[in-house]
């Protein structure tokens, strides 16, 4: 009987042994490790025969860079946005677990937009899936982290449920783990705040070190740090968008009713189905497409329209002085800094204006702006200087709550119009980040720039000044010809 019982402990050792080798060789390959060590087509994977094939796909774009020794030790990002159903949390359920299991002493960090989507959907899947586990028995999974059943190992072999404080986001600063591996994951993305993101980045320094930052979610917002993975920080992403009718094992009546009830192009369905970002938010002031387009426009027959220099005055440190020049339906940035005093300020739009000579020039005299027109005026620069004062009542009151509103309004219909923006994606996200709501008269107010601080975006400097060339009535330097009379009138009164 002794020996019966030794025999089994013996093959038991050999079992684990095996075992522990078989996985280590999966450590550059997710595919097959998800293939190996989940009970496909029993208990909870029962009619599942494996990984979806769009999941298929993220694993292989892993094992491919993990597998690239140029590449290797590089952070490798991955954004998706998809549609409903197709199975997402469940990818971050196999990656986490095989990103423990195959690297000594990994470490995982999931957050997801909020503490209720993370503690009741996002991490009770990804324990699901560890229970799941040919390899369960190595860990103790817990409400909050899952660790090392090995003592020496427990604090720093782990994977841990990370919730976010925008105002604190330290707790995704100090995610290092040099020379192993790091799995980050952000869960239904699109709500986190763009301060998170920016935290997190500091986890991506490691050297000779596995960085994989994945980032999964419904498109819900065309704004915010989510959306920038798929435009203007694409390139620093791999990044998908996954139609759930293409997805096997999903709804497909439902998506067709969706689409049948909204339309195929309605932003619903796109969200929802299609995984594409909706054209534009409930309070979002200005389209995603106009602005893009505004930056490839090319204005022409502009040269005999007045020019009017708009000046945004820095209010804070990371906040910037601006000035942008607009003539009809052109416009360019002149100047852009930060930490200026007034009067060096001063000095600067006086360069400007005695080199463009402008026909006005609007300051936004709020805050340290009203030392930049202080001194303007001292200097005996005076004559065509308009000060700008976004609390003001607007000439247009039963539209817009305050003069702010009504230049970002003006602003808004010159765009919609065809206009000449800075080919710049700072100025792009600048203007489609900022949103607007309705006050109780039913007045368009705009968002705060303390505000949209507060959403994590910085201070929309450049749009704000091309805004203040909108706040002024300029008569052309000349009379028009008859060609373009038809757009602007005999004379051109631009606004």
């Amino acid at each position: 009987m002794r020996q019966s019982k030794t025999k089994q402990a013996d093959e038991s050792v050999n079992w684990q042994q095996e075992l522990a080798k078989d996985i280590a060789s999966f450590s550059l390959n997710p595919l097959a490790y998800s293939l190996y060590a989940f009970p496909w087509g029993e208990r909870g994977l029962t009619g599942h025969k494996g990984p979806r094939d769009w999941q298929r796909r993220i694993m292989l774009d892993i094992a491919a860079h993990l597998a690239n020794p140029s590449k290797r030790f590089q952070p490798l990002q991955i954004a998706v946005a998809a549609g409903n159903g197709v199975g997402k949390s469940s990818l971050v359920s196999m990656l986490t677990s095989w990103a423990l299991d195959t690297c000594e002493d990994a470490r995982v960090t999931v957050t997801a937009n909020t503490e209720p989507q993370l503690r009741t959907k996002t991490w009770p899947e990804i324990t699901k899936w560890k229970e799941l586990a040919i390899t369960k028995p190595w860990w103790t999974i817990g409400a909050t982290s899952i660790r090392s059943a090995d003592a020496g190992h427990a604090d720093h072999w782990r994977a841990d449920m990370i919730t976010w404080n925008e105002q604190n986001p330290a707790a995704f600063q100090g995610l290092h783990n040099v020379g192993k591996r790091i799995l980050l994951v952000f869960d239904e993305a699109s709500g986190i705040p763009e301060a998170i993101w920016d935290a997190a980045v500091g986890s991506l320094t490691d050297e000779n070190t596995e960085i994989i930052w994945l980032a999964f979610g419904n498109p819900l917002q065309s704004t915010g740090a989510f959306h920038k993975c798929f435009g203007i920080r694409s390139h620093r992403w791999i990044h998908y968008n996954i139609d759930a009718r293409t997805v096997e094992g999903t709804n497909k009546d439902l998506f067709k009713q969706l689409v049948d009830d909204y339309g195929e192009d309605s932003d619903i369905v796109r969200v929802r189905v299609r995984g594409e970002f909706p054209r534009v938010s409930s309070t979002q002031f200005l389209n995603q497409d106009t602005v893009y387009k505004a930056r490839k426009f090319r204005s022409e027959g502009h040269q005999g329209l007045p020019r009017i220099m708009g000046v945004d005055v820095a209010r804070f440190g990371d906040d910037r002085t601006v000035a942008i020049m607009r003539q009809g339906r052109m416009s360019r940035l002149l100047f852009k800094n930060h930490g200026l005093s007034t009067s060096e300020t001063a000095e600067k739009v006086i360069e400007l204006w005695q080199k463009e000579k402008p026909d006005a020039v609007v300051v936004d005299g709020d805050g340290l702006g009203a030392g930049v027109v202080d001194h303007l005026r001292y200097r005996g620069f005076g004559t065509g200087l308009y000060e700008f004062h976004g609390a003001e009542k607007p000439q247009d009151g039963a539209m817009y709550a305050n003069r702010r509103a009504e230049v970002w309004g003006q602003m808004r219909d010159w765009l919609n119009e065809g206009a000449q923006i800075p080919d710049d994606p700072e100025l792009e996200q600048e203007l489609v980040s900022i949103q607007y709501g309705m006050n109780v008269r039913g007045q368009i107010q705009m968002e705060k720039k303390s505000d949209m601080k507060a959403r994590g975006y910085a201070s929309p400097d450049i749009a704000d000044a091309l805004a203040l060339t909108f706040a002024v009535k300029v008569r052309a330097r000349a009379k028009l010809g008859p060609k373009d009379a038809p757009r602007f009138g005999e004379y051109a009164w631009m606004t």
